[in-house]
């Protein structure tokens, strides 16, 4: 893999952004490497963006990765994770957006923590424009006002900005009330089946519409058969994500086989 280019200052010892969510100059106490999934867009037969996921030196699990973070090392941990993934997507030459997840509770001052971002984006050449910040909507928030915030500052840098799970937790709706994402994330429980399922089938057309509506981009996230992937080309939804089209490849961006699942 080509090198690549991390900034350590802020999220490692805490010293120059003057947030306090900045603790101390303790490391942290875990490695990490990312795996990359993409999204597809099935219309035009291209990689939309592809997620980082966290993982461990050798490919671990994320749980292992998170069981490990406590919520004095939280900040540091999210602002490293973002430098690593844009690290290691510019060093892989990837030419899609980059989606990277984010936790909204970890942020303290939008404008001050996103530095450490913009200068890993500087530093490895990856344009600010073709990054995307997605949260889990299911994710306990210890402030939706503060989660509206964040998202706002983040669209004014010039980031994307979605919502992931969506149709999960509680939130959902009431957020969208505050706050309209580039991306909704479909929940993958709302999708399994949902070619043969017409309670599912009801309340997904009801989201797509809404989101139609509110000019949101919608991802049927976890597709695993061609019926699912069908029912959601039949309903003008063309970005997807799931195993039918590629698992997460660890330190790699996986090749999609176009002729097999765009068919």
């Amino acid at each position: 893999m080509a090198s690549f280019k991390v900034h350590r200052h802020d999220e490692a010892t805490g010293q120059s952004n003057g947030c306090s969510g900045c603790k101390d100059g303790a490391r942290l106490p875990v490695e990490i490497d990312f795996a990359f999934q993409p999204i597809v867009d099935v219309t035009a037969r291209t990689v939309f963006a592809c997620e980082a996921l966290v993982r461990g030196p050798n490919g671990e699990s994320a749980l292992s990765v998170l069981s490990q973070i406590d919520d004095a090392s939280k900040y540091r941990f999210d602002q490293y994770c973002r430098q690593v993934a844009i690290a290691s997507a510019a060093a892989l030459g990837l030419d899609a957006f980059l989606s990277i997840n984010f936790m909204p509770n970890a942020v303290y001052r939008p404008e001050v923590c996103i530095r450490s971002t913009l200068e890993a984006a500087h530093a490895n050449g990856f344009p600010i424009e073709r990054i995307i910040f997605e949260t889990v909507e299911g994710e306990h928030l210890a402030d939706r006002t503060h989660l509206v915030q964040i998202f706002k500052a983040y669209k004014e840098y010039g980031f994307l900005t979605a919502i992931d799970d969506f149709g999960a937790g509680y939130s959902g709706l009431a957020l969208l009330v505050d706050f309209q994402p580039d991306i909704i994330k479909l929940d993958m429980a709302l999708l399994r089946g949902i070619d043969t399922d017409t309670v599912r089938q009801h309340i997904v057309r009801g989201v797509i519409s809404m989101c139609h509506d509110l000019g949101i981009r919608v991802v049927a996230e976890g597709i695993e058969t061609k019926g699912e992937r069908d029912f959601f080309i039949a309903h003008g939804v063309s970005l997807m994500q799931g195993y039918f089209f590629a698992k997460p490849a660890f330190k790699s961006i996986p090749t999609i086989n176009k002729t097999s699942y765009f068919a």
